[in-house]
Order: structure tokens, then sequence, then C-alpha cells
């Protein structure tokens, strides 16, 4: 990246999690968000995941992403670490098919929110965190409302190749 702050800390719990983990940090660069990632286990390096979490708000970071699969105690963890707004990326790394961590991930006690996106959607854990940053940034914001216009057209025009329609 860029030598600008970060603005979204990306956390997984595994290093196998980056095939997952990829389209989040390409749509963030995509959208010249600033971020940091590494690698941290909630059950094997709770320690490291306390103190990395609770230091991002005093560094100015936004929001965190946090991927993981199995158990997905991660963005718990991190949740239980800062009030900066936590994004789950819920990983398919069991027979399961991510089934679990999902229910991991989502299923959060009162006063510890957790956004949780779909299972391996790491895109929209991305989109997520810009909307954020871009609820207070205008030029994030046009970004965003650039992007969703696109999307829009491309539909459009798909029908239109399709079906002729207007």
């Amino acid at each position: 990246m860029n030598n600008a702050k970060p603005l979204v800390a990306v956390i997984m719990g595994s290093h196998n999690d980056i095939k997952v983990v990829r389209p989040a940090l390409d749509t963030l660069e995509k959208f010249g968000i600033t971020y940091e990632a590494r690698v941290m286990s909630a059950h094997r390096t709770p320690d490291i995941v306390a103190e990395f979490v609770g230091g991002l708000y005093d560094r100015g970071f936004k929001a965190v992403i946090a991927a993981a699969g199995k158990a997905a105690h991660l963005a718990g963890a991190a949740a239980a670490r800062t009030v900066l707004p936590i994004i789950g990326i819920p990983v398919s790394a069991t027979h399961l098919d991510g089934m679990d961590a999902l229910l991991a991930t989502v299923q959060m006690p009162p006063g510890l929110p957790v956004a949780t996106v779909a299972i391996d959607g790491a895109v929209n854990a991305a989109l997520l965190a810009i909307s954020i940053i871009g609820a207070f940034e205008p030029d994030v914001y046009a970004k965003l409302v650039k992007y969703r216009d696109d999307m829009a057209a491309a539909v459009i025009a798909k029908d239109t190749e399709l079906f002729g329609s207007n």
C-alpha cells in the first residue's frame, strides 16, 4: 500500500484465510483505502489480538475486518477490545462449509456487536468498511455512489443486450 495512515485493520485467524481475504484487500485498494493486514488467532495468540486491536483507535483506524473459520472467535475477541466497528467474515474452512464460522461470528452477546457478512463474503466486508468511512469522507462517499451506479448500468446493459429491454 502507500504511505498514508491505515484506516482499516484486516485480521485473519490463519494464514490460509488469505485466499478468502484477498478480495477484501483488493477492494480496499480499488477505493484507495489504506489498511494493515495481520494474521493472529483469538485462541493461539490472544494477547497479540488484545494488544493490536486495543491500540487501533489511538492509531486512527476506522474499522476492523476479522476473518476466521471453524470456531471463528476472532471478530468477537476484537469486539471485546475496541468500540470500533467490527466486520466479521466467516470463512468456509471445514467440512461444514462455513456454517460453524457463520454461527460463531454472528452470535454475539448484547453489547458487543459484530456486523457479519456472508460466508467468504470478503468484498462486502470491504464495502461495509468503506461505507463506514464514506459516511464521514465525501470523496469516499462519491466513489461508493459511482461504484453502485456502475453496477446498475452493467445490469441494464446486460438486460438490453439479452432482451432488448429499455
